[in-house]
């Protein structure tokens, strides 16, 4: 990748791993395919873990590159890059939406019914009760979003599961980040389209 469109040493990127994104992470430096970051302990990612980072590379907009946990030294990581980077516009970013009906349904097993905590066009974080879920599994998401209903090949990368004992025994609260494989512009849009809408009517709310 050519020196201006790698980010400068000692400026804050996007980093998300398995799912979710990290916080303050920093670029020590950054030279051709391999990248030096830095980060809370807590957040380091494993050696041979895949990662996605992101970037603003003014003024074209947002650079979105993949790559992998090559080496881990304390709090810092060396990543090395892997396919072509992408440059895309700040709107394929947008997140938020919460309480929307999900209906999981995997080969074999009878379709379970969540709620989405929340979602973009690549991934959702969604929360069921009393399901057997792992990693990697791989399933189809029906998500209802007001009036439309988008549908989307998945595979779950982050599984976290939790039953209730206080006050008594109760039901399995299973929490799930699950990444869409295909990438439909269509559906895409209309998720887009359904944050943006909800995220303006909040803060016409807020005014």
């Amino acid at each position: 990748m050519s020196a201006p469109m790698l980010p400068p040493n000692g400026s804050y990127i996007e980093m998300t791993s398995y799912g979710e994104k990290l916080p303050e992470v920093r670029v020590v430096h950054a030279s051709g395919t391999v990248i030096t970051l830095s980060m809370a302990l807590a957040h380091v990612p494993p050696a041979q873990s895949t990662v996605e980072l992101r970037w603003a590379v003014p003024p074209r907009g947002r650079m979105s590159q993949e790559g992998y946990v090559i080496g881990v030294d304390g709090n810092r990581i060396n990543v090395r890059f892997t396919g072509k980077p992408a440059v895309l516009q700040s709107r394929s970013y947008v997140r938020g939406g919460g309480g929307e009906q999900v209906i999981m349904i995997r080969e074999g097993r009878e379709p379970a019914v969540g709620v989405v905590h929340d979602m973009s066009e690549r991934a959702v974080r969604a929360h069921f009760t009393d399901i057997e879920l792992e990693t990697d599994e791989e399933m189809t998401l029906r998500v209802m979003l007001g009036d439309e209903e988008v549908a989307f090949p998945a595979t779950s990368l982050k599984v976290s599961s939790m039953r209730q004992q206080v006050p008594v025994e109760g039901p399995l609260s299973v929490e799930m980040v699950a990444v869409f494989a295909d990438q439909d512009e269509g559906q895409a849009t209309i998720v887009r389209r359904y944050i943006m809408r909800h995220q303006m009517m909040a803060r016409n709310r807020g005014s």
